[in-house]
């Protein structure tokens, strides 16, 4: 996996290694923590661009596991 220079949000708050970091990829997008760099998620941009318009629309429900039910 090739990624370019991570960015970090802007939300980061004097630049500690509390903050969230996105890149773009051969094939998408990686995101990981500032304070575990090695942990990297890496996903599509159509899933990462549904994830960030259902957060903006407001409080995500709770999963229930199948098991819990």
């Amino acid at each position: 996996m090739t990624v370019s220079n991570w960015q970090r949000s802007s939300f980061c708050g004097g630049g500690g290694n509390n903050c969230v970091e996105v890149s773009t990829t051969d094939h998408g997008v990686a995101l990981r923590e500032s304070d575990s760099p090695a942990d990297v998620l890496t996903t599509d941009r159509a899933a990462l661009g549904a994830l960030v318009r259902s957060v903006k629309a407001g409080p995500l429900r709770r999963h229930t596991p199948l098991s819990d039910r």
